[in-house]
């Protein structure tokens, strides 16, 4: 059976970039384009030119891709030819093989928004999609407030698709822009615009997230024969956001009726590579990955309950809809006070730790886990102090270096500028082996800015340990979380950190102390120790 072809365009670069609290630089678009090309996109969309420096630098300079780049606009405007308006000329200037110009197709936007009539906001369409043709561009048509407009009068909306397709837009895309829209209404439409006379293999769905259900309406988009889907990288757009390519694009390579009956451009390997791309925009972005993300998220392939835990030994289909290899992710059995040996036993293999069934140490390692989290520790959210704790238990948790004592100062004082500042200090003394370091650091990071105790103490303590420090080096803090486990003057503070290396390995710690410095310093400690096992077994010079 010949699967047809499903195109997909990302707009991370523009739609994405119109997320609140998001502006990518130059270098960061960049990059962005190139993790992109490597997924198997179709179009990447770099923006608009000529609306602000970045986008006008990334054009004249872009990464050189297999996908389509593409610039966005707007179409003419009423009163200007099409060869004279000067921001239609700077997105041909751009010169990119393909342009997306939008246009208005709901008859209230173009008499109150735009103040024209509708035969000249349809005329506009028009004549821009011709000039792009002409100047041999592919032309795309996002058709805003399509849903809406076809609600409203869906004889001028369809009228204004006709325009474009007429003029030679190779892509006609219905735009759910206020993002309202529910699936079944978006199915019934894309279908009513193909048996009006848009070929559906020239129709694309471009959908926002305001009621949660830009994905579903994309795939009911497809259902009822659209062949383009737009969206970005872990759902960025303004608002609530754009539908998620993140999620589409393993649903359409790994569910059916998709995997069987479409063709998109992205491979089964480059699928594998899904969530370090996912990562890679949430670093860019300074955010913590959403744990809870289908497909990408920590938690998509965790399994808490101890009955889940038991039926995934057995078989791993039992509570999970996909392998997490397909996608780059892996499985995680959380350890907790409400876990059974099910999940113990589940998650030292996933360690790697073989133990017999009845080995009496297993209990002994749930007995503790269930005390440590009666004093305010938490190991479902930090699998790796959990792993710790086990080894500890079973006499396998080997000793890299030990912490003789720390120090961590803050100072409030005035600069040169007479400015009121804070600053830390830590000093961290370790023992490896028979040698004694010391290593001092403060809290400014390279920018002058203070960045704080802890961060004083990590740099501290990652800064010369010895035969182990370009393991170390490989590694960066993520996420640093502090809750308070109970209240008045007993308080304690539970810190969960979380940390990932250059391989893309993502692992969280936990410390738990009165003093959230020293419980800061308990989950650095873990991460570290973590970190050094897994990637030397035991330290340097011991026995194998």
């Amino acid at each position: 059976m010949t699967r047809e072809r499903l195109y997909l365009f990302d707009t991370t670069l523009r739609d994405g970039q119109q997320t609140q609290g998001v502006q990518f630089s130059t270098a960061e678009k960049a990059q962005i384009a190139r993790a992109l090309d490597a997924l198997g996109v179709d179009y990447i969309e770099g923006g608009w030119p000529g609306a602000n420096p970045t986008d006008s630098e990334f054009f004249a300079s872009p990464p050189p891709t297999r996908a389509t780049l593409t610039a966005f606009g707007m179409t003419r405007r009423v009163g200007r030819s099409a060869e004279n308006d000067d921001v239609l000329a700077a997105v041909l200037n751009a010169c990119t093989p393909a342009v997306c110009l939008v246009g208005k197709t709901h008859d209230f936007h173009v008499t109150t928004a735009l103040g024209v009539t509708l035969e000249e906001n349809r005329e506009a369409i028009a004549a821009s999609i011709r000039h792009l043709v002409a100047n041999g561009r592919e032309a795309l048509f996002d058709a805003e407030h399509f849903f809406d407009g076809y609600r409203a009068n869906p004889d001028y909306a369809l009228s204004c698709l006709r325009a474009a397709l007429d003029a030679g837009a190779r892509w006609i895309v219905l735009c759910d822009t206020n993002g309202g829209t529910l699936p079944a209404e978006v199915g019934r439409v894309t279908a009513e615009v193909i048996a009006a006379g848009v070929p559906g293999a020239r129709l694309g769905i471009h959908c926002h997230d305001d009621t949660g259900n830009a994905v579903a309406n994309s795939l009911a988009a497809v259902e009822a024969g659209a062949r383009q889907i737009q969206g970005t990288l872990n759902g960025l757009g303004e608002r609530c956001g754009n539908a998620n390519l993140t999620t589409l694009i393993p649903t359409l390579l790994l569910k059916e009726p998709y995997a069987s009956r479409f063709e998109t451009g992205v491979s089964h390997e480059a699928l594998r590579g899904l969530l370090k791309t996912s990562r890679m925009l949430d670093d860019i972005l300074n955010r913590v990955p959403l744990r809870s993300a289908p497909y990408v998220g920590a938690s998509a392939f965790a399994h808490k309950a101890g009955l889940h835990a038991s039926a995934i030994l057995k078989d791993p289909s039992t509570y999970e809809h996909i392998d997490p290899a397909l996608v780059g992710n892996e499985r995680i059995i959380p350890m907790s006070n409400q876990a059974g040996q099910s999940n113990l036993r589940a998650r030292l293999a996933a360690a790697g730790i073989e133990i017999d069934p009845k080995d009496p140490r297993l209990g002994r390692i749930i007995e503790t886990v269930k005390a440590r989290e009666d004093q305010g520790y938490a190991y479902d959210g930090a699998q790796a102090s959990f792993e710790l704790v086990a080894r500890r238990e079973l006499g396998l948790c080997p000793e890299f270096f030990e912490v003789k004592r720390y120090r961590v100062t803050v100072e409030r004082r005035k600069n040169r500028y007479d400015r009121m500042i804070s600053l830390s200090e830590a000093v961290v003394v370790v023992k490896i082996g028979e040698r004694k370091m010391m290593s001092v650091s403060d809290s400014m990071d390279e920018d002058g800015h203070d960045r704080g105790p802890v961060n004083a103490l990590a740099k501290a303590l990652a800064k010369d340990l010895g035969p182990y420090q370009a393991c170390i080096d490989d590694m960066k803090l993520v996420d640093f979380k502090v809750r308070i486990t109970n209240g008045g003057t007993e308080a304690v503070t539970r810190v969960i950190i979380d940390s990932e290396d250059g391989q893309g390995h993502r692992w969280s710690t936990v410390g738990v102390s009165a003093n959230i410095i020293d419980a800061s310093f308990e989950a650095l400690l873990d991460a570290i120790q973590w970190k050094l096992i897994r990637d030397f077994g035991q330290p340097r010079g011991a026995a194998a």
